[in-house]
């Protein structure tokens, strides 16, 4: 095949019309992951994800509040209450809380009464029913480091898409561009023919005839060159659009630009891939391992749910001393204390059991979700290994179809200097060659865009 292939690129690069300012697939890839605007909205998503773990871990952060409130009237201070301190929530329903207490006045209620230089207290408040396993904070930030790995699959995503597009533009540009040139080539050889047969049938050496014949050779080529120029023109607009500058200007592909030259192109032949490979690699696919960490983010709340099944039941525990010489730790005593207990549990629980049956059956829509995907996964890599195969079969043939029209037509050129053949033919043989060649531009193309087919599926391109 290398044999052949070495031929053709002699036949196809014979004569260049473009100036030689080469864009290779390498630059163009790395241009777009550098600076396309969809390139830098998957580089936020991990950061969205860092952010909403760090909001999540706001939940656990220690806080001080204070609370102050007075009455006068009739110069008359009916009460003065303040109330200030640090709360720390901790994991497993644990708050722990110390502040300062100081209230007086008139009409102060008796409960409310402290000492003149008021009281310090400080204790822990525990969930022992609901709460304790799992609450609303604990949740939040579980689902939140999954979300943030799951914005790092989302990236990986976002990149293979954005290069699979850019790239199947690219080789699209590529099979308009040496197309244009083959046709190029082949309306000039055409023209030349016509001059020459009409200078040999001015001399009597041709029939008129030929004459007719040769201008509908160019007349034809010069339609078919008009199409290909118009897919040239699109290409490279289509191409532009994924070219940007770092300050995110759009760019247009220079006139002189062209793809990177066929013989630079690696002919290899790929391994197949095995059912046990394809199952590892869609076992670590983005996408599925996005619908696992969707089941896995269900499943919390269908922890917290079923959580939520459980009776409230707080304990609340402060030791309570009145601060000597401005030291509330002396002549500290358990016996002082405040102690609370709170309880509250719904009769019929409907509320919480139909919210535990639908997280339930989300979870179970999550998990057939993943089984789907899972196949379609795995039928989309067989699928795009086999369009790869079939390239590959294609270059080989037509390879070989290049190298045998161009000896027919050489042959039948031969005979036609020597007066054995007629134009005709000899057109006839060299639409032949140049429709091969063109065919070898598209397959070599296609083959490229398979490849890119395959790695997409695998979701290995970024």
């Amino acid at each position: 095949m290398k044999k052949h292939l070495s031929f053709i690129l002699i036949t196809l690069l014979s004569s260049t019309l473009f100036a030689q300012n080469k864009f290779s697939y390498q630059e163009f890839r790395t241009l777009v992951l550098k600076n396309h605007p969809l390139a830098k909205q998957a580089a936020l998503k991990p950061q969205m994800g860092e952010s909403q773990v760090l909001k999540s871990k706001g939940g656990f952060d220690p806080k001080l509040y204070t609370d102050y409130g007075s009455k006068n009237d009739q110069n008359v201070n009916y009460y003065q209450k303040l109330n200030a301190g640090l709360s720390i929530p901790t994991w497993y329903g644990l708050q722990f809380k110390s502040g300062f207490e100081t209230n007086n006045g008139t009409f102060l209620n008796p409960e409310n009464k402290t000492p003149y230089g008021g009281l310090w207290y400080g204790g822990v408040s525990l969930s022992l029913g609901q709460g304790m396993m799992i609450d609303q904070r604990r949740a939040e930030l579980f689902k939140s480091r999954i979300y943030q790995e799951s914005t790092m699959q989302e990236q990986k995503l976002l990149l293979n898409e954005l290069l699979y597009e850019s790239g199947y533009s690219y080789w699209n540009w590529f099979m308009a561009h040496y197309s244009t040139e083959v046709l190029q080539n082949s309306l000039e050889l055409a023209t030349i023919r016509l001059n020459g047969v009409k200078t040999s049938a001015e001399l009597g050496d041709r029939p008129i005839i030929d004459t007719i014949e040769a201008r509908i050779q160019v007349q034809y080529r010069q339609s078919l060159l008009t199409n290909f120029q118009t897919d040239l023109l699109n290409s490279k607009i289509k191409l532009s659009t994924f070219l940007w500058t770092e300050l995110q200007e759009p760019l247009e592909l220079n006139e002189s630009s062209m793809p990177l030259s066929i013989d630079s192109i690696a002919f290899e032949i790929l391994p197949l891939i095995s059912d046990n490979d394809v199952d590892t690699i869609v076992q670590n696919h983005p996408y599925l391992t996005m619908s696992d960490l969707k089941i896995k983010s269900l499943e919390v709340d269908q922890k917290w749910k079923k959580e939520q099944l459980k009776p409230t039941l707080n304990l609340t525990y402060n030791v309570i001393n009145e601060p000597i010489n401005y030291n509330p730790l002396l002549n500290i005593s358990p016996n002082n204390n405040k102690i609370g207990v709170q309880f509250e549990m719904p009769l019929l629980y409907r509320k919480e059991r139909g919210d535990l049956q639908l997280a339930k059956l989300k979870v179970q829509d999550g998990q057939l979700d993943y089984v789907n995907n899972r196949m379609y996964l795995s039928s989309k890599i067989r699928q795009a290994q086999n369009e790869v195969l079939n390239a590959q079969r294609q270059l080989e043939i037509y390879s070989q179809t290049v190298v045998d029209s161009k000896q027919l037509f050489d042959a039948e050129r031969t005979m036609f200097d020597e007066g054995e053949s007629s134009l005709f033919l000899v057109n006839a043989r060299e639409l032949s060659y140049i429709q091969a060649k063109l065919k070898y531009i598209e397959v070599l193309s296609k083959y490229q865009q398979a490849l890119l087919s395959l790695r997409f599926s695998m979701a290995i391109l970024w």
